[in-house]
């Protein structure tokens, strides 16, 4: 019997245009999708195939997720319907445009609506981005689970598809932040058919057709990319523990497909030795940091066959059961390293995850992830006809989300930064999914022909990151064995190829378009990775930065670096110095603004006084005060729960994570951040005393904050502290959240005392980010002082346009709101 081939690369996938075309198809595409039963008419259906329910306002964009997906479906010639933010009180909003055909696909929008509805102090945000009027209390807590019960409720029987990234990111046991507690799997209490997780077009296009064609939603198993609910065990699989896999992770290299299977096992190293020898137990591997016992070279005696011995595919990792990982933190801590092992397209494992006892019994089942999407089919999915405006039902109501981004492209999706307080490597994937240069210019064409009030300024070119298209692996063989986290961590991989040169032409062929006048960057740079291109720095200084460009350097000590898988700060100080340089060079005065976080865990009082330290001498005053928010499934979650590191093996005696969880010290944190504002120079006083640093008091130049307190009469709240309230308050049934918030934005002189500043606890992920993963995320921006003569103005930058600085001005600003100016109030002096 011959060897079994290892795989080199990650596997292949039918395309996303293969597949024969629904009937359906001979009615053409909708200009939108319907959301009435009047517009159905008006489109010649009797029924749609496919119906989603969405907690965001329909807009057809391909920021948005209802329309990416529904254009795509459209595209197989499948008709589909929308129904956006019904009521959830009742089940008769679900029921507008009649029982779908196919299924009801279920989706709380682009953001987790927990993060959307509540600050990370639990307080109530009367405000959402992705509502027409920026309105708020339009969707229900847990919103996924809530739409699936209705859904059910409605018409029984229908299958239930969810997907987004509320449902991707609690796919397993998850701690709740809100709750304090440990919840099951999303699928467990929506009852819902089956989730789709990550970017989920290969997997519903896929389950869509095998539902059209006759076959059993509850039949759909194995499927990439999905979980669903099993009461037995699956035949034909092999279940190891998940104890046995708890090894760190590494880069496996490529393996001699000639070698025996037990010199394979060695070959790939340690803990894939480890694996192999718990399904081969005949075969003797010398594996020194496993046995100390030197075993017997038995090369042919093989017990199982040859694809139980090497394939991965009919392998499974059985989790820690809910009941244990909800009373066992630190089991819960080992749970989210093996889920975060185990998200390589290229070798993961399925997982299973029992919930319940007894007759009760059930197994959450999680198919390794989906393949990524390749460049012509992240072509077909962007070059799909988006009316690129919101649903005419909005009138002329603004979406706040929507006037953010429509002068935006999306270039790429996913992101190798692994940045452990960030989940979007966790729902878009590690490896980068590229457009073609092409595909992103016939967009900007489409931009400046059909969007009104275009006027010359694409806003962003970016994703994720903005610097990390067509950046990948040099070997898809070592790509599709790496188990590491990040290819940045702790240094950039030595495997990456760092070549900024396409993301620099593409940037050159899109400025030259006829009736394009500015380029501006507004993703986050990983500056780590663009110092490898010093070319691609003086490009984009030269050209594409609206007077600020922001970066997140998150820290500058070691402790908390090291907690967030994030480059030290000599990294920032390199491309400071680049951006400096060629700026001056370009005769342009730009300037940096990084972001930092307050109260990550592995924080200490300390480190936050040495980074204020570090912004005061460098002349930065924090202006959006954020602290750590823990998003359901980032490994920065687990360790807040757990008190332990899941970067490295788990076990009782492992590592322990220094927690900031009182409100005291989170106040402190972000006091820390907002050194220059008088209202938290008390705390701080009582703090820098406690901790014997009281020499930092003083009214000097090289003192942190000043000995004595100017007279204040306390009356200043900032514009989003007053748009949220806690939760522990009643709030106004008739209108639960305000309609409008904004952040303040005060850059003052750095002599002067400046009144407090705006503390905002998260915002809304950008819209072209698909999902707001990274809205799990808490930082802080700093704002350089800008002076002209002995007084400070702030440069004001709009979507797609800089403005002069206007003297004395305090500037708001909030994403997807125009800058609106209002007048300050008076300084003290």
């Amino acid at each position: 019997m011959g060897e079994p081939k290892i795989p080199f690369s990650i596997p292949s996938a039918p395309s996303l245009n293969s597949y024969p075309k629904y009937w359906a198809e001979c009615y053409g595409r909708a200009p939108f999708f319907p959301m009435s039963r009047q517009e159905m008419d008006e489109l010649g259906w009797d029924s749609c195939d496919i119906i989603i329910v969405t907690g965001d306002a329909y807009v057809d964009h391909p920021s948005f997720g209802m329309a990416i997906i529904g254009r795509l479906l459209e595209s197989q010639g499948f008709r589909v319907g929308i129904i956006s933010q019904p009521a959830w009180q009742s089940a008769d909003p679900f029921k507008i445009l009649g029982a779908p055909n196919l299924y009801f696909g279920v989706t709380a929008g682009n953001m987790d609506s927990m993060i959307n509805g509540y600050t990370a102090d639990h307080k109530i945000r009367r405000d959402d981005a992705y509502t027409a009027g920026g309105e708020g209390g339009k969707r229900p807590d847990r919103c996924s689970l809530v739409y699936a019960q209705r859904c059910q409720e409605a018409y029984p029987g229908v299958p239930i598809v969810m997907g987004g990234i509320e449902a991707s990111l609690r796919r397993i046991a998850h701690y709740d932040y809100w709750q304090d507690k440990v919840r099951r799997s999303i699928l467990v209490d929506a009852k819902a058919d089956i989730l789709l997780y990550g970017n989920a077009e290969r997997a519903l296009v896929e389950i869509s057709h095998r539902l059209a064609n006759g076959e059993a939603i509850g039949d759909i198993t194995d499927v990439r990319g999905t979980a669903f609910i099993r009461r037995s065990s699956a035949q034909g699989y092999l279940e190891i523990d998940s104890t046995e896999v708890d090894e760190p992770g590494k880069i496996d290299p490529p393996i001699n497909p000639y070698l025996m299977p037990d010199e394979q096992a060695a070959a790939q190293g340690e803990s894939c030795a480890k694996e192999d020898a718990n399904l081969a137990s005949t075969i003797n591997t010398e594996v020194p940091a496993v046995s100390m016992t030197k075993p017997v070279f038995t090369p042919v005696q093989i017990s199982l066959s040859p694809k139980q011995r090497l394939s991965r595919d009919n392998t499974v990792i059985r989790l820690p059961s809910y009941e244990t990982v909800k009373r066992d933190p630190v089991l819960y801590a080992h749970a989210s390293r093996i889920l975060h092992l185990e998200t390589n397209p290229g070798n993961a494992r399925a997982l299973v995850q029992q919930h319940g006892d007894g007759p009760s019994k059930r197994d959450v089942w999680l198919n390794p992830p989906p393949i990524p999407l390749t460049t012509e089919e992240m072509d077909f999915v962007f070059d799909q006809p988006y009316a690129r405006a919101p649903h005419p039902s909005y009138g002329d109501a603004k979406i706040p989300a929507w006037e953010m981004i429509r002068f935006s492209v999306n270039i790429m999706r996913g992101c190798f930064g692994g940045c452990t307080f960030c989940s979007i490597t966790e729902h878009e994937g590690r490896i980068i999914q590229n457009r073609s240069s092409d595909s992103i210019i016939r967009e900007i064409e489409d931009i400046r022909d059909k969007v009104p009030g275009f006027t010359g300024v694409i806003s962003d070119l970016g994703g994720p990151t903005a610097n990390m298209y067509r950046i990948a692996c040099k070997s898809k063989e070592i790509e599709a064995h790496c188990r590491k986290p990040s290819c940045v961590y702790p240094d950039v991989c030595p495997n990456l190829n760092t070549d900024h040169t396409p993301l620099i032409q593409l940037y050159r062929r899109a400025r030259t378009l006829k009736g394009v006048k500015k380029i501006l960057i507004s993703s986050g740079l990983r500056y780590d990775l663009a110092v490898k291109a010093p070319a691609y720095i003086k490009e984009l200084v030269t050209h594409h930065v609206g007077g600020y460009l922001k970066i997140a350097p998150e820290h500058t000590e070691g402790g908390p670096l090291s907690k967030m898988m994030k480059p030290g700060i000599g990294s920032y100080d390199r491309f400071k110095e680049l951006f400096d340089k060629y700026s001056k060079e370009a005769g342009k005065e730009q300037y940096l603004i990084p972001y930092f976080i307050a109260a990550h865990p592995g924080t200490s009082d300390e480190d936050m006084m040495h980074l204020a330290m570090w912004l005061k001498k460098n002349g930065f005053r924090a202006d959006q005060v954020q602290t750590f928010y823990p998003s359901p499934m980032a490994t920065a979650t687990a360790m807040y729960h757990s008190n332990k590191n899941p970067l490295r093996k788990v076990t009782r005696d492992s590592e322990v994570v220094d927690i900031v969880r009182g409100e005291k010290r989170r106040r402190l944190h972000k006091a820390f951040l907002r050194y220059h504002d008088a209202n938290n120079w008390p705390l701080l006083r009582e703090a820098l005393k406690k901790m014997g640093r009281a020499d930092l008091i003083g009214n000097g130049k090289h003192h942190l904050i000043p000995s004595y307190q100017p007279q204040t009469d306390g009356s200043y709240q900032s514009a989003r502290r007053k748009n949220s309230s806690s939760a522990s308050f009643p709030v106004s049934a008739a209108n639960p959240r305000s309609p409008t918030r904004v952040s303040t934005k005060l850059v003052n002189n750095p002599r002067d005392f400046t009144l407090p500043g705006n503390n905002i606890d998260s915002k809304p992920a950008r819209p072209g980010v698909k999902g707001a993963a990274r809205s799990g995320l808490t930082s802080k921006t700093a704002t350089p002082a800008r002076t002209t003569g002995s007084r400070t103005t702030a440069a004001r930058t709009t979507a797609g346009r800089t403005n002069s600085p206007v003297k004395g001005q305090i500037l708001t600003q909030h994403t997807g709101l125009p800058p609106r100016s209002t007048r300050p109030s008076k300084k003290m002096k």
